[in-house]
């Protein structure tokens, strides 16, 4: 049973690279990561960079780190990389444990990661989903991501596209919201600069007491809003017709819908 101390990344992108980031600050070893990247880019201290696919080695793990849509030019140089011994972690939107498996037949198991960028700072939500691991392995798996953030097992493949759209999108959602805040008190007067680091600042703290208070974030809205104060004003127009949920609702349908449609696409390639 593999402990997960070799570790291939095939294409070290942003997102593959936050995660390379929080493993290392979250006390994992450098010497447990190897980077494969055609072209050489900047990596950590004390991690190996390969820039010819790295044949004749044996890894606990394969990461593929490319996009989506590069995979079917890669796998001929990939499949042979993951033997028996090796699970494939994948972080590609909309390729689903099934095609996975049908393109590397000889892996040990295959798993399906969903985080964001916060995973550098150990902040991310991370979505898992497996084929073939034992609750022994998932256990240590687990262990793995926790220096990402929040590992969260789906038992239900078809939940990644809903997982997607809100742990996966959700922070370009939130970034979105905080530009708005940040242009709407500009408009008001604030000076900008100085708007969008309140606006920052506030959904930061936001965010942190959220995480560690026991009340739900809709109880917590509730507390701040006083009848008849200034944030129950300005809530009416969020709640108004249910405004602010039927928004978010039509933004992360969208982005499921996108989510099954690439699966869509990657199944009919294989």
């Amino acid at each position: 049973m593999a402990n997960f101390e070799s570790i291939l990344i095939y294409g070290c992108g942003n997102m593959a690279g936050a995660m390379l980031d929080g493993w290392l600050a979250g006390g994992i070893p450098a010497s447990n990561f190897t980077v494969y990247n055609r072209t050489p880019k900047p990596v950590p201290e004390g991690v190996e960079q390969v820039n010819e696919v790295p044949t004749g080695r044996d890894f606990d793990a394969v990461m593929i780190g490319v996009k989506p849509q590069v995979l079917p030019t890669v796998l001929d140089t990939m499949e042979p990389l993951v033997g028996p011994g090796t699970t494939v972690f994948s972080i590609l939107a909309g390729n689903e444990l099934a095609s996975l498996a049908a393109q590397f037949p000889r892996a040990h198991a295959v798993l399906r990661i969903m985080p964001n960028l916060a995973c550098a700072l150990g902040k991310s939500p991370i979505a898992l989903g497996s084929s073939g691991l034992d609750e022994d392995e998932k256990a240590k798996i687990t262990k793995l991501m926790e220096p990402l953030g929040t590992p969260e097992w789906l038992e239900d493949e078809e939940q990644f596209h809903a997982v997607t759209a809100l742990a996966g999108s959700g922070p370009a959602y939130v970034y979105r919201f905080i530009d708005a805040l940040a242009k709407g008190a500009a408009e008001l007067g604030v000076e900008p600069g100085t708007a969008q680091r309140l606006a920052t600042a506030m959904v930061e703290g936001a965010a942190s007491l959220a995480s560690a208070s026991p009340l739900s974030a809709g109880e917590l809205a509730d507390k701040v809003a006083s009848p008849g104060g200034t944030t129950r004003a300005g809530m009416n127009v969020l709640d108004e017709d249910g405004a602010v949920n039927a928004l978010m609702l039509a933004t992360l349908t969208a982005a499921r819908n996108r989510s099954a449609e690439m699966a869509e696409e990657a199944r009919a390639k294989d």
